[in-house]
C-alpha cells in the first residue's frame, strides 16, 4: 500500500483501452485492505469497478508495474489517467459520496496541509498492515459497517425527547400559578410590564416569550396545556418538525416567564436538545418504522456535539474551579448529604468507605473528560463512551432528584448507537429500506453547525478560564443567541459545597407562638427519609437549596415568598406540604437556619434518624405586613 516502496511515477495508461467507469486496484493478499475493500465496494460499486491486482495487474503491466500496485492502491480513470494511494482512495470514495457527506477529496486538493496528512496517515497504514488489521478488528468488531445508519436512534430519541418535554410542561403546570401567576411568588405580567417600561420595543428582544401578548394565569395554562398536547404528538411522532418548533417556542416562552425559577442548566439543555432536533426529525407528517425519510449527517453531529460539550464542560469547570474537595478526590465525601435533593440512596452511599469514594471521583473525571471523546471514535469505543456515560446518569439520578436532565443526557446517548447495534427481533438482520423523500438542505446545516462550532470553542475555552473574555465580534454577536437558550455553557457543579444550610419557615399570630411551614420535598423532619420525586422538580424546594447557601438580601423571590405567606396566597400554599394557618394567615413571619447532616448507621439504628440538624439562628429577621401589602421588620 506504501505509494513510496517503489518509484512510481504517476503517468497515463497507454497499452489498455480506458474502461467505461473509473477501476480502483488494490492487493488481494492484504487482510487489512481486503476488509476496507468490502466495505467500500458498498458504496461505489456501482460507480467504481474494483479489483485486486492478482488478477488484473497483468493488464496494465506494459504501464504501471506489478511492484506499485503491491504498494499502492491505484485508481485508473477513464481517460488512462492514474491515482495512487491516499488520493486513490479518496477520488473513489468521492464518486460514492450521498449528498451533504462528501468533501474529503475537495478538501485534499484545497485545503492547505490535508493532502500531506493524508498522505502521511496512508503510508503509515501501509508500513503496519498488520497492526492496522488487528485494531480495525479491536475498533468495529469482526464485520466494518458498511456505512453507519442511524434510524432507529432517530426514531428512539425523538418519542424520548417527547417524554422529556412532556414530563418538563406538567411538571412546570402544575406550579405555575404558585410561581409566576397573579398571586405567585414572581407575577410574570408586572414584570414584564416594568421591562417594557425600561427598554421599550426592544424588551421583545431582549425576553423572547409568547407571554408578551397575554401574561395573565389562563394563557399559562394555555400555554402548559398546547405544550403538553405536542409532546404527547412528538412522542407518536406525528408531524415531529412542526411538533418540535412548536414545544421548542412554547418552552422559551415559560422558561423566560419563570425568571429565576427556570434558570437550570437542564432547561437550557432542553431548549438546545429541542432546537438541535428539529433539523434531524424527518419532514412527514404521519407516524411511521423511521425507515423512509433521510437522515442528516449535520445535524447527527450537532447533537452529538452536544453532548460532547455538556460531559466535557462538566469535567473541565470542577478543575479549573481550584476547588481543592475536587482536586484532592474528596468531593463524595460531601456530595450525597449536600445536594439539594437526594434521595435515601444517598444515605446508604455516603456509609461507604472513603477509599471508595475518592476511586469514585476519580472514575467520575475519566467519564466526563475522556469518554465526551469517544463519540467521535469508531463504534466500539464510541459505543464504550455513550454506555459510561448513560450509567454515569443512572448513578446520578438513583443518589440524586434532577428532576428530566439524567434522562435526557441517556436520550442523547441514544444518537450514538448505529443501526447494526439494535437488535432485530423475529428477523435476520438486513440494511435499512432505501430512504426517500424531501430533508434539510446541507446549504442550511452547514453554516448552522459552523456558527454553533465557532461558538463552541469560547465557550470551552471559557470552561477552562472562567474569566477570560471574548473576542469582541464573538461577544455581541454571541448576546444576540444567548437570550435564545440553544446554544449555552454547561458546567453542574464547579464548587462542591461542604455544609448543608436548611431554612425553616415560621409562621405566629402573636409573635410569641410559632409554627412552621413545612414543604412537599426539601429536607425538613430528620426522621422522615428524603424524597423521590424525579422527574418532576419542585422549583421552590430547589430555590431554597439555593438561597440558604446566600443571605436573604441575596435573594429577592424569598422575600415575596414571605409576603405572599403572609397574604395567605392560596396558589403559593399549594406548594406547600402543610400550612399551620388554615383558616386565615399569620401576622408575623420569620426564618430559622438549620446545618444539616446525614446521620452514620450506628445514630440511625439508635434513633432512627435519617439526618443530624443543629439550629444557626434566624435567617431572616420578623416580618409583617403593614397597609398596601408592603413588608416592615
Amino acid at each position: 500500500m506504501n505509494d513510496e516502496a517503489v518509484p512510481c511515477p504517476e503517468q497515463l495508461v497507454h497499452s489498455t483501452p480506458p474502461a467505461e467507469r473509473p477501476l480502483l486496484i488494490y492487493d488481494g493478499d492484504c487482510g487489512f485492505c481486503a476488509r476496507w475493500i468490502a466495505k467500500w465496494q458498498q458504496t461505489i460499486r456501482d460507480k467504481v469497478d474494483i479489483v485486486p491486482f492478482q488478477s488484473a495487474g497483468a493488464r496494465f503491466s506494459e504501464d504501471i508495474p506489478v511492484q506499485c500496485f503491491r504498494s499502492a492502491m491505484r485508481l485508473i480513470e477513464p481517460d488512462g489517467r492514474v491515482y495512487s494511494g491516499a488520493e486513490a482512495v479518496l477520488r473513489a470514495l468521492s464518486y460514492g459520496a450521498a449528498p451533504g457527506r462528501s468533501g474529503s477529496y475537495w478538501c485534499y486538493q484545497h485545503v492547505p496541509g490535508f493532502g500531506i496528512i493524508c498522505r502521511a496517515f496512508y503510508d503509515c497504514v501501509a508500513k503496519h498492515r498488520e497492526l492496522a488489521l488487528v485494531l480495525t478488528r479491536a475498533l468495529w468488531g469482526r464485520e466494518l459497517p458498511i456505512r453507519s445508519t442511524y434510524y432507529r436512534a432517530r426514531h428512539i430519541f425523538l418519542r424520548g425527547l417527547g417524554l422529556v418535554y412532556l414530563i418538563a410542561f406538567v411538571s412546570f403546570w402544575v406550579q405555575a400559578d404558585g410561581l409566576v401567576g397573579a398571586q405567585g411568588i414572581l407575577p410574570v405580567a408586572p414584570w414584564l410590564d416594568q421591562v417594557r417600561e425600561r427598554f421599550g420595543v426592544e424588551s421583545y428582544w431582549l425576553l423572547p416569550t409568547l407571554c408578551w401578548f397575554n401574561a395573565s394565569d389562563w394563557f399559562l395554562h394555555l400555554l402548559c396545556a398546547v405544550g403538553t398536547g405536542l409532546s404527547v404528538l412528538l412522542i407518536f411522532e406525528i408531524a415531529p418538525v412542526l411538533c418540535l418548533v412548536l414545544v421548542w417556542l412554547i418552552y422559551l416562552s415559560l422558561a423566560v416567564a419563570g425568571q429565576t425559577f427556570t434558570n437550570f442548566q437542564w432547561d437550557y439543555l432542553l431548549l438546545e436538545t429541542g432546537f438541535f432536533s428539529i433539523f434531524l426529525a424527518p419532514l412527514r407528517w404521519w407516524p411511521s418504522s423511521g425507515f423512509e425519510r433521510p437522515f442528516s449527517p449535520w445535524a447527527h453531529f450537532l447533537l452529538r456535539w452536544l453532548l460532547f460539550r455538556l460531559m466535557f464542560m462538566s469535567g473541565v469547570v470542577k478543575l479549573s474551579s481550584g476547588d481543592p474537595s475536587w482536586l484532592n478526590l474528596s468531593a463524595l465525601h460531601f456530595h450525597y448529604w449536600t445536594q439539594p435533593l437526594p434521595t435515601p440512596l444517598a444515605w446508604w452511599a455516603n456509609q461507604l468507605p472513603g477509599w471508595f469514594q475518592e476511586a469514585s471521583v476519580l472514575m467520575m473525571f475519566m467519564i466526563e473528560l475522556v469518554a465526551p471523546f469517544l463519540l467521535f471514535f469508531p463504534r466500539r469505543l464510541r459505543l464504550l463512551g455513550a454506555a459510561s456515560i448513560a450509567t454515569f446518569q443512572i448513578l446520578i439520578a438513583l443518589t440524586g432528584n434532577y428532576c428530566f436532565f439524567n434522562l435526557l443526557t441517556i436520550i442523547l446517548c441514544v444518537l450514538v448507537i448505529d443501526d447494526a447495534v439494535w437488535p432485530v427481533l423475529g428477523r435476520k438482520r438486513s440494511e435499512p429500506v432505501p430512504v426517500q423523500g424531501a430533508t434539510w438542505s446541507p446549504k442550511l446545516l452547514i453554516p448552522v453547525t459552523a456558527v454553533v462550532l465557532l461558538f463552541s470553542w469560547p465557550l470551552l475555552w471559557e470552561s477552562f478560564f472562567p474569566e477570560a473574555d471574548w473576542p469582541p465580534l464573538l461577544g455581541t454577536a454571541y448576546a444576540y443567541i444567548e437570550r435564545f437558550r440553544s446554544l449555552n455553557s454547561y458546567g453542574l457543579f464547579r464548587v462542591m459545597t461542604t455544609s448543608r444550610p436548611e431554612i425553616e419557615i415560621e409562621g405566629s399570630r402573636d409573635g410569641v407562638s410559632w409554627q412552621p411551614y413545612t414543604f412537599k420535598y426539601k429536607i425538613d423532619d430528620p426522621h422522615i427519609a428524603p424524597p423521590i420525586v424525579a422527574p418532576h422538580q419542585p422549583r421552590v424546594d430547589w430555590q431554597m437549596w439555593f438561597a440558604a447557601l446566600s443571605e436573604v438580601q441575596a435573594e429577592p423571590w424569598f422575600t415575596n415568598f414571605l409576603a405572599r405567606l403572609l397574604q395567605g396566597s392560596p396558589p403559593v400554599l399549594r406548594l406547600l406540604k402543610t400550612n399551620p394557618f388554615p383558616d386565615s394567615p399569620p401576622r408575623y413571619i420569620r426564618a430559622k437556619l438549620f446545618e444539616y447532616r446525614f446521620t452514620t448507621a450506628e445514630e440511625k439504628k439508635k434513633t432512627g434518624a435519617w439526618w443530624n440538624r443543629e439550629e444557626k439562628g434566624l435567617y431572616c429577621p420578623v416580618l409583617s405586613l403593614r397597609e398596601g401589602s408592603d413588608l416592615v421588620h
